[in-house]
């Protein structure tokens, strides 16, 4: 695998930074990878702008930070617009048409899924966005086992809670296992 640079952007609130933390404990404590997670707070608690970095690897990691992403989501159209320009030619670029309107104008494969209207679908609450969003990058790109995530879900989310996370990380598997992207160069 060598290492996967990603970054998850998008406005306080959303939970981009839960999101993160999960998939990087995924792949620490049940995938035997290396991992980091960095995070950045705009000024405001709700609704400032938030980013967080997340590197995977195989092999020693020796800086933390993403300066290239090979898959950037961005859940809103400021971060976007920060950050669309960033991303490694080649790469995946994941949002949500909902909150994004995305130009052609970015070197990357771009997929724009309703991962918030499948969850207020099937979920009914938006709280569980974040979940489905990461379960729509784990279908797209495989980077880790399904179950792995699963498994950080089953020990960071209070019992009563579980099942609605676990729906929402369904749905966005199953979203994302239509477009399967594996190109991380």
């Amino acid at each position: 695998m060598g290492s996967i640079r990603l970054v998850f952007s998008g406005s306080g609130g959303q939970g981009v930074i839960t999101a993160a933390i999960i998939l990087a404990e995924a792949a620490v404590i049940f995938s035997g990878k290396n991992a980091t997670q960095t995070q950045a707070y705009g000024a405001a608690a709700r609704g400032g702008a938030t980013r967080s970095d997340i590197i995977i690897s195989d092999e020693k990691i020796n800086y933390p930070g993403v300066l290239q992403p090979n898959i950037l989501m961005t859940l809103t159209q400021n971060a976007y617009n920060s950050f669309s320009s960033i991303i490694r030619p080649g790469g995946l670029l994941l949002s949500d048409p909902r909150f994004v309107e995305t130009t052609r104008k970015v070197d990357a494969k771009q997929l724009e899924l309703p991962m918030y209207e499948k969850v207020m679908e099937k979920v009914g609450k938006p709280i569980v966005y974040n979940i489905c969003t990461l379960g729509a990058l784990i279908g797209i790109t495989q980077i880790l086992e399904p179950e792995t995530v699963l498994q950080v879900l089953e020990e960071r989310i209070p019992k009563d809670f579980q099942e609605m996370n676990m729906r929402a990380f369904d749905l966005g598997l199953v979203l994302g296992s239509q477009y399967q992207y594996r190109r991380f160069t």
